[in-house]
């Protein structure tokens, strides 16, 4: 060794005697922010979120905390996305379909028309080839995804007038969260509105909408709706099942320790199923209360179905024509909802057809 290097060497020992080593280890601590495109007030979506940090807070023992912000905190919610793909954020909890404006190909991260249910969208995102088509289109936008739960099916919307043939939607101007629902609608001669659920009462009261859809009963009870919509249709058969997202900074991902990106991972899982499992327990319950108090609920036509049905397929195809990248995904979405659908018929739709005829 020559005397420089000896120097070196000893340095480095000197600096680490010295105990410089506990401070290398504070440094570890890592700090994240996380945007959502939803306000607080809705506890099942939201509360998703809160549920992810904190068990990434209780995991990592505090030495890894993700920071949770409401829409319009640190930036509207839409634009979370752009965030994410210039790196300001690291993290963002979304609707994928909100972001179809920048390619269609969002919406089936999140739901599409006459689509996956809930279980079904789970199995193809996690078991399929789901999550490994979206993330590879999500790579161009600098992201990385995780599930952050599903609201199950959903329903039809809040009409302020009754919807009894497909001739009752033309001119409607009506608000829906995004995707290709709208177009499928537009065909319809529904007027789409995209806008953030915190809007959507003070327009509907106005009659700047005519029509909402947003999720189900226990959210649509908290934001309102039924004190100026009174018609409340289902099924939502543009939303089978919505996948609500984790949208991971890819650079911020792999900045992460193996200890760290299995913690993160953990907890997306954690608050996946919780979201979940919570509109499944709340939702009947809140749309009893809505019933009781003067709630006209109603289904939706054969006619209107099948109309809907028609109109989606054309939208399908003349998107297929387009883009390749989107036939892909699209016809391997089709492809394991056909195989689920054979399977549901044998095991969960008989059985339930049944138990709703029985006393329990």
């Amino acid at each position: 060794m020559d005397r420089r290097s000896i120097l070196k060497h000893a340095g480095i020992a000197g600096v680490l005697a010295a105990g410089a080593a506990p401070a290398v280890r504070a440094q570890a601590a890592l700090r994240w922010r996380l945007a959502s495109a939803f306000p607080k007030s809705l506890d099942t979506i939201f509360g998703s979120a809160e549920k992810m940090a904190q068990t990434v807070h209780d995991l990592s023992g505090g030495k890894f905390e993700i920071s949770v912000h409401a829409a319009g905190e640190l930036m509207p919610a839409f634009g979370v996305v752009d965030a994410l793909q210039n790196s300001t954020i690291e993290m963002a909890q979304t609707a994928p379909y909100y972001h179809t404006g920048k390619d269609p190909i969002f919406a089936f991260g999140c739901a599409v028309p006459f689509g996956l249910t809930a279980r079904q969208m789970d199995s193809w995102m996690e078991h399929g080839n789901g999550r490994k088509l979206l993330d590879a289109f999500y790579a161009n936008f600098n992201i990385k995804s995780f599930s952050a739960g599903n609201t199950g099916t959903q329903m039809g919307g809040w009409y302020r007038k009754e919807i009894k043939t497909v001739a009752d939607l033309k001119g409607l101007k009506m608000r829906m969260g995004g995707g290709l629902f709208g177009e499928a609608m537009a065909k319809l001669g529904v007027v789409p509105q995209n806008m953030p659920a915190g809007e959507v009462y003070q327009a509907l009261e106005k009659g700047t909408l005519d029509a909402v859809e947003f999720v189900g009963p226990y959210d649509d009870e908290k934001l309102g709706f039924a004190k100026v919509a009174p018609f409340y249709y289902y099924p939502g058969w543009w939303e089978g099942g919505a996948e609500l997202e984790f949208f991971v900074n890819q650079k911020a991902l792999a900045a992460l320790s193996p200890e760290n990106k299995a913690i993160l991972e953990a907890a997306t899982k954690v608050a996946a199923r919780d979201m979940t499992a919570k509109y499944d327990a709340v939702n009947p319950v809140a749309l009893k209360r809505l019933v009781a108090n003067k709630t006209q609920l109603k289904p939706f036509s054969k006619e209107l179905m099948d109309a809907g049905f028609k109109a989606s397929m054309e939208v399908f195809a003349e998107h297929e024509a387009k883009s390749p990248e989107f036939k892909k995904i699209h016809q391997d979405m089709r492809a394991f909802q056909r195989d689920q659908l054979l399977w549901t018929r044998f095991s969960e739709f008989r059985y339930d057809s049944y138990m709703t005829t029985v006393k329990v």
